[in-house]
């Protein structure tokens, strides 16, 4: 799987799916996509201090960033009460 398949499948095919399984390629790649845009988001709030864009950034991923990794461990073995 590759950056733009992991990141649309986390945010849309699978947005709220706990249940199945995430290859590591998906799971790290949707990890590296959010570390990239929080980091942006970062530098443009920075600019023009609108930080309320942080916690709306961050409400919109909280959902879709524990089903990958409760999936993530799935594919691993473990419940996803581990995270």
């Amino acid at each position: 799987m590759n950056f733009k398949d992991a990141v649309v499948t986390c945010l849309t095919q699978k947005y709220a799916t706990f249940s199945g399984r995430a290859s590591r390629s998906e799971y790290w790649w949707f990890v590296l996509a959010q570390f990239l845009a929080g980091m942006v988001l970062g530098l443009i709030v920075a600019v023009i201090r609108l930080e309320f864009l942080i916690y709306i950034f961050q409400l919109a991923l909280i959902v879709p960033s524990i089903a990958a990794g409760v999936r993530r461990l799935h594919d691993t073995g473990r419940s996803g009460w581990w995270l």
